[in-house]
């Protein structure tokens, strides 16, 4: 599932990403966090298989920029989702094949981070996931 960033977003706004990014609150794990988000964002109940951590840093424009150490989970659920207006202003199931057909087709239309995960989780983890087998990194 992608969902494309709200308008309000002040850096990468109206850029398809993964669903969900999130920092930890005192005393919340990393899974809790992702967890929370989840359903903050999307109004799902998921839960979720760690898979890696990488740094990333990107520069927006003049705007601001990121460094940051993100930990990648995916989960599965089969509930609706509802999303936070001023976090996702769109969301959409895709399919692996079409995701990479669309990054390189069109690249600037996805967060920076979201090309270097997907870039991994095909390499390394995409087989797994698709044959439910559990992945740990």
């Amino acid at each position: 599932m992608l969902q494309k960033r709200s308008a309000n977003k002040p850096l990468w706004p109206l850029y398809w990403s993964n669903s969900c990014c999130s920092h930890p609150r005192a005393a919340e794990s990393i899974e809790e966090a992702g967890r929370r988000r989840i359903h903050e964002e999307l109004h799902l109940e998921c839960a979720v298989q760690f898979l890696y951590k990488f740094r990333y840093q990107a520069s927006f424009g003049d705007l601001g920029s990121e460094h940051e150490l993100c930990h990648v989970f995916f989960g599965y659920t089969n509930s609706e989702v509802i999303a936070h207006p001023e976090e996702v202003t769109e969301w959409r199931y895709i399919t692996p094949d079409a995701l990479t057909r669309e990054i390189a087709a069109d690249g600037d239309r996805f967060t920076p981070w979201l090309k270097m995960e997907w870039q991994r989780i095909c390499d390394d983890y995409l087989d797994d996931i698709l044959a439910g087998i559990s992945c740990r990194d």
